[in-house]
């Protein structure tokens, strides 16, 4: 697959929710997204704008019950869909580390797109969950959502927290960490399967 083409769509509809989304992972960095969630879609813009990635994303989801179920089951279709786009991985990077703050936050987020499905997320969260927003963001969702993502798309992640106190600091520079990481990883610089087995 050519980076041209490394682009792939994805719709999901159960009882809880309806989930279409559109990814390009050679694009402009351009999000149009709408969850209900208004913190969850700043998040998702982030996502795309770092990652450069463009991202469609258009959820219809059962908010009056929880946000819960909207948010894990965009990770679950975004993270189909960037499988689906990577295609063989041939060319791509691999593995990728970055380090990014904001403010008195730092999270570190590395990356491998491995095809083993894998999340270790060290990022402490108050007993309380901090939420944001009508309907709200409970700040405990970024791990589901990073889960949702992960095993869906079949690569390694890991979440480290390094310091921080601001709950949304910190869950921000998660998401734009992710996207940094996510951006160097499937960065086209060969034509070979990153791999000694021959296939990720």
């Amino acid at each position: 697959m050519t980076a041209a083409t490394r682009r792939a769509s994805r719709s999901r509809t159960t009882k809880e929710t309806s989930v279409d989304v559109t990814v390009a992972l050679d694009g402009a960095g351009v999000a149009d997204v709408s969850t209900g969630i208004p913190f969850f879609d700043h998040m998702l813009d982030q996502l795309a704008r770092h990652g450069g990635f463009d991202l469609v994303a258009k959820v219809v989801g059962d908010l009056a019950v929880d946000t819960h179920h909207t948010i894990e089951d965009t990770g679950i279709s975004l993270g189909q869909a960037f499988a689906e786009a990577l295609g063989d991985k041939a060319g791509a990077r691999r593995f990728a580390s970055v380090r990014v703050p904001l403010d008195e936050a730092l999270t570190e987020v590395v990356v491998d797109l491995s095809g083993r499905p894998y999340l270790h997320y060290e990022v402490d969260c108050p007993l309380d969950p901090v939420i944001w927003g009508v309907p709200p963001y409970d700040s405990q969702l970024t791990e589901e959502f990073l889960r949702a993502f992960v095993t869906a798309a079949g690569i390694t992640l890991h979440v480290t927290l390094v310091r921080g106190r601001n709950t949304h600091h910190i869950v921000e520079s998660t998401f734009k960490g992710f996207a940094r990481a996510l951006r160097d990883a499937v960065r086209v610089e060969g034509g070979a399967v990153p791999s000694t087995k021959g296939v990720l």
